[in-house]
């Protein structure tokens, strides 16, 4: 018969979201630059950033309802969840460089710190220059940063995120092997640690001792773990939607792949902490002053 499938490939339809999507992108990225320089655009910033994000999140509804639609009518044949694996393995590993620039960073801001002045009646500190740099000891963290204690919340959250990879684990067996309840089980003790680690995240930067600017210590402690709080957050809503799926009786023991793409992600999330813990926590305040809360 003319026109019938003889493959197992899913061929698209034209769809208007991936360019959505990517002007989307570029109006964010637009709207951040503008934020940052918000001196110069004091009211063209929310504007862009507001188009961008409302475009971000309309491309996610429009463009993964059909990504959805498409699972449950049969469209992703063995095949096609193969390939879309793949497709998954090489967004993770673009994360894991794109988290290696910032341990890169913090690792050349730890052996070859800046020498830095710190004026203690002003609480700012400046840079060193011409004769004076050579007498200027270089510290990291800089003098007068109170770091966090490593083994207070930083450690809570820690064990938060080494549960939730637990309970993720947890889920994915049940549901390959058919047991809805302790899927939905897994999934909703998952989503609730997620939540509680964004919530003590939050806690912990409100109380911090030092702000976001001033030095590369800050600067990159910040950005550091505010990106993993970040993908945390993402992945905290990847979940969610796995969860209502659930209710919906979406996912079966042969295929579920939107399941375990988050399962992937959320795993990928617990490592990177477990590495940010260990540098940017306890090895990068190391011998520093810890402030009191």
């Amino acid at each position: 018969m003319a026109g019938a499938k003889n493959h197992d490939y899913h061929i698209l339809d034209p769809d208007i979201w991936p360019l959505v999507g990517a002007f989307s992108a570029l109006t964010f990225t637009t709207g951040m630059v503008l934020y940052m320089h918000q001196e110069t655009f004091p009211t063209a910033w929310p504007i862009v950033l507001g188009l961008g994000i409302a475009g971000l999140i309309a491309t996610f509804f429009g463009w993964f309802s059909k990504v959805v639609n498409e699972a449950e009518a049969g469209d992703h044949t063995p095949v096609v969840q193969l390939h879309m694996r793949y497709g998954m393995i090489l967004f993770i590993a673009s994360e894991v460089m794109f988290f290696v620039g910032w341990f890169w960073a913090w690792f050349d801001f730890a052996l070859f710190p800046a020498p830095l002045d710190y004026d203690s009646s002003a609480g700012i500190w400046s840079n060193v220059i011409g004769t004076d740099a050579a007498a200027a000891l270089a510290n990291f963290p800089p003098k007068g940063i109170e770091v966090l204690d490593p083994f207070d919340l930083p450690l809570l959250n820690t064990l938060i995120l080494l549960c939730s990879g637990t309970t993720i684990t947890w889920a994915h067996h049940s549901l390959i092997h058919g047991d809805r309840e302790g899927l939905k089980q897994g999934l909703w003790l998952t989503v609730l640690l997620g939540i509680l680690f964004s919530g003590i995240q939050a806690y912990e930067y409100s109380h911090a001792a030092f702000g976001f600017g001033g030095t590369n210590y800050s600067s990159g402690f910040y950005m550091a773990t505010g990106f993993h709080g970040f993908h945390v957050l993402v992945g905290t809503i990847f979940l969610i939607v796995c969860l209502v799926r659930t209710y919906k009786g979406h996912f079966t023991p042969k295929q579920h792949f939107g399941f375990e793409a988050a399962a992937w992600y959320w795993h990928f999330v617990d490592v990177v902490w477990l590495f940010l813990f260990i540098t940017v926590y306890v090895w990068g305040g190391w011998g520093a002053e810890i402030g009191s809360h």
